[in-house]
């Protein structure tokens, strides 16, 4: 008899989903407060400047890891500018049928495009590598 959206159940359905949004707010809240109070206690803590000689195996790797003693950046940059230089390679032949131009245009400047930025971007790493290689050695 009851069809619809005017039944006794899509209520309860409304109700019900918006408890669910609220908990789920409710819970982003909380994790935020943990994971704030978290953080703060295991940087001053754990990972105090203090403790950087003390630790040994896994527990020095993750200390380099949450330090950013080590970059990881530059080897994600190679990886995946070789991925993009072959996708755009590979992408440029799609051009040949409809336009030659736009294929050697794809084929040339896409790539060269491609490695410029890159270059910048392995340029600014490789500075802040000798800056704080500069930084490093000023200590000693």
């Amino acid at each position: 008899m009851y069809g619809g959206s005017f039944g006794y159940g899509s209520s309860l359905g409304n109700n019900s989903s918006l408890f669910n949004l609220e908990s789920a707010g409710i819970w982003v809240i909380i994790s935020f407060i943990i994971a704030l109070v978290g953080g703060i206690c295991l940087y001053f803590t754990v990972f105090s400047d203090k403790n950087e000689k003390s630790y040994t195996g896994f527990m020095a790797k993750l200390y380099e890891f949450v330090k950013f003693k080590k970059m990881y950046i530059t080897t994600i940059l190679k990886v995946s500018y070789l991925i993009l230089a072959i996708f755009i390679t590979l992408s440029s032949f799609s051009l040949i049928s409809t336009s030659f131009v736009g294929f050697l245009l794809t084929l040339l400047f896409g790539n060269l495009i491609l490695r410029i930025a890159y270059e910048f971007s392995l340029v600014l790493l490789s500075i802040h590598e000798n800056v704080s290689e500069i930084n490093r050695k000023m200590k000693k």
